[in-house]
């Protein structure tokens, strides 16, 4: 796979030459036989949760799609089951679609919009017998469904009278009848191959308030017949979503067919995004949540669109992450690595740069001036220069990553060791002359001497130096938590497993509260995003507070998958 890495202008603009897909040729297809004169699709996810990285992907193709052909693309909260929906849930979907940078301008609409017309469709699917109601018990109309292998047997109930089927709908509309008493069934084909197809439920009963019509309605609409008939009332052109409808097909265009709806919207289905290390159902990631074993929706090792923005990722790069990924119609697993690189790239290009120590020990210049504070001038980001530079406080005693000395260093260890000499970023050349260690035998102080001509990190006669290292002024700093995230699970597919919270990896969060950051730092703003020079990518975390930064890291440095490409 070929990486290019778009500019934001480039992300958001209509693009005349998107890469193909099999979605697209359809679409094409359709304007060019005039079977569409326009394209219109829709975003339409169910209020029970938050949205995860999968509809990012479904997100990016239905509003890109709407941009592409000049057409619209709808928000439209599935909310027909009011005992899983929440308002929470409703915010924090409109909240990520914006944040993605994708706008549905004044077509946001819910399904609760049109629970009087789907109302109404299923009195006509009644009278058309088409539609009756069902008193089995949900285990019963199991066991009259069949299987994959055997067909289905007919309900005791299925050749009512409409008159009786209509009073009946009417009693449980009235919530005259207790949940689970019965359902209004759809009557197609008890012996089809498609269990689909085989009389399925359109309205159960849920004596629960909705979070939008209160107590006005004491039945509720199925899924699959809210949806066509929502795509429909909404002229729909394209109706986009994931593999596992494909077999719901039949049923969606039963609907539209049997009430004789005009100009029908066609589904599409594509394969739906599935990560290494991680899961996307909805019951998963909130049993997470709700077992604790996270913190939260939001928590930074979700692959919650709100933990991404929380660990820092950008809505430029999930955008060309689901570019590049494409459109397919078979399922497949996307590396974790590949989105990190996409992530990378688009951070290396925009974050500015800042030294931090997380694992600080003190390094002494003997023969630095006793008092002097030198300000020294650091570039903000070396991919962009027009970012400019900043001040950075030099003093005799600094701090250095204790990794970078070594008493006694190894074959191809370039850092600080006793007589070696390396190049402090942006400032002088220094030498080891000895350590001092405490009576645990654990080294307090590295001590240096330093070269005044080379101040800037270079040196006036040409000699080199490999390492180099950043660092800290021990007087001019500020203190902050550092939280660091691993992948959430520890192996590559934890949705294989027969339970997969064994597949949790106990690593994945670790806190460093020593560390010690330039104070150019101190006036940072939650969500900024940051690199730490030769540590990562890192966050400003929104549990900080005036007294008190937090930082999520993002990701490390290294990118594993760019890595692999090039070799390969």
């Amino acid at each position: 796979m070929t990486i290019t890495q778009k500019t934001d202008s480039e992300l958001q603009a209509p693009k005349e030459n998107t890469p193909s897909d099999f979605i697209r040729e359809i679409i094409n297809s359709d304007l060019a036989s005039g079977k569409r004169s326009h394209i219109a699709t829709r975003f339409p996810p169910e209020p029970n949760g938050y949205l995860h990285i999968g509809h990012a992907k479904s997100i990016c193709l239905n509003f890109g799609i709407a941009r592409q052909y000049n057409g619209t693309c709808n928000l439209r909260f599935d909310d027909t089951n009011p005992c899983k929906e929440d308002v929470e849930y409703v915010e924090s979907i409109m909240e990520d679609v914006k944040w993605l940078g994708f706008d549905w301008e004044d077509r946001m609409y819910y399904a609760s919009d049109y629970f009087q017309k789907l109302y109404e469709y299923a009195v006509k699917l009644i009278k058309l017998g088409k539609a009756y109601v069902c008193e089995l018990t949900a285990d019963e109309i199991r066991e009259y469904r069949g299987t994959l292998t055997e067909p289905g047997k007919n309900s005791p109930y299925r050749d009512r009278s409409i008159e009786e089927n209509l009073a009946l709908f009417e009693k449980m509309k009235k919530g005259e009848l207790p949940d689970g008493s019965a359902v209004l069934r759809a009557k197609i084909d008890m012996a089809s191959p498609n269990i689909n197809m085989r009389d399925p439920a359109i309205y159960r009963i849920r004596h629960a308030p909705h979070h939008r019509t209160g107590d006005e309605w004491n039945i509720y609409p199925m899924y699959d017949f809210a949806h066509c008939l929502s795509d429909s009332i909404e002229g729909i052109t394209h109706s986009i979503c994931t593999l596992e409808f494909e077999i719901h097909r039949p049923l969606y265009n039963w609907y539209l067919e049997t009430l004789n709806v005009k100009n029908p919207p066609q589904q599409i289905e594509f394969a739906r995004l599935n990560l290494t290390y991680t899961v996307m159902s909805k019951r998963k990631l909130l049993q997470l949540v709700t077992e604790g074993h996270v913190n939260g929706w939001d928590d930074p090792r979700m692959p919650t669109i709100a933990g991404m923005r929380r660990r820092g990722f950008t809505p430029e790069a999930i955008r060309n992450f689901c570019e590049q990924i494409g459109v397919a119609k078979a399922d497949s697993i996307v590396d974790m690595a590949f989105l990190e690189h996409c992530i990378r790239e688009d951070l290396n290009k925009k974050a500015k740069r800042v030294m931090a120590v997380l694992n600080p020990v003190k390094l002494i210049i003997d023969n630095y001036p006793e008092g002097l504070e030198e300000e020294i001038e650091a570039v903000n980001n070396p991919e962009d220069l027009s970012r400019g530079t900043r001040k950075v406080k030099f003093t005799k005693e600094l701090f250095i990553e204790r990794e970078d000395f070594m008493e006694e260093p190894i074959k191809g260890f370039h850092r600080l060791s006793p007589g070696k000499e390396v190049r402090l970023k942006a400032a002088y050349y220094v030498t080891c002359s000895h350590i001092v260690k405490n009576e645990d035998g654990v080294i307090t102080e590295i001590h240096c001497s330093y070269d005044p001509n080379t101040k800037g990190g270079t040196s006036s006669d040409g000699r080199k130096v490999r390492g180099t290292l950043h660092w800290v002024s021990s007087s001019n700093y500020i203190e902050a938590e550092i939280r660091i995230y691993e992948n959430l699970f520890a192996c590559l597919n934890p949705s294989a497993l027969d339970n997969f919270i064994d597949g949790l990896n106990p690593n994945s969060l670790s806190v460093n509260k020593q560390a010690k950051i330039e104070l150019s730092m101190a006036n940072a703003q939650i969500g900024e995003t940051v690199q730490f020079e030769r540590l990562g990518y890192f966050c400003v975390d929104k549990d900080s507070s005036a007294n008190k930064l937090i930082f999520n890291r993002t990701l490390p440095l290294k990118d594993s998958w760019a890595k692999a490409a090039k070799k390969n």
